[in-house]
């Protein structure tokens, strides 16, 4: 079973690591005790979005970048443990006045994609 907390352990440590920086000055960084971050970069813990938003800031990296990175691991996992290759979720049917908006929202994007291929 592929551990998501595992995962974003690994991407915190390697950040910390590329900077150059140890737990301690992290934790401190992100007032947290040091054993703590040591467990969630284990994989022991799960980050709370208010925790990693901590980490994140005292890293000086940007919450997305994060997860961005753990869900290409997610993906390499899921392959490498040869998990079946799901189809992309599809939009949700929005019934009413909602559905005549995003309707011309969408007509709307295809305009521009276009106009952007065309300008390239």
């Amino acid at each position: 079973m592929i551990l998501l907390r595992r995962l974003l352990g690994d991407v915190l440590r390697r950040q910390r690591q590329r900077q150059g920086r140890t737990l301690r000055e992290v934790s401190a960084a992100a007032r947290v005790s040091l054993g703590y971050l040591s467990e969630v970069e284990r994989g022991q813990k799960e980050a709370s979005s208010e925790l990693l938003s901590a980490i994140c800031d005292a890293l000086d990296v940007r919450m997305s970048e994060v997860m961005r990175e753990v869900s290409d691991e997610l993906s390499l996992a899921e392959l490498a443990a040869g998990e079946p290759v799901r189809p992309v979720l599809e939009p949700v049917p929005v019934p009413g006045p909602a559905a005549d908006r995003m309707s011309s929202i969408t007509q709307k994007t295809a305009q521009t994609a276009a106009v952007d291929v065309v300008a390239a």
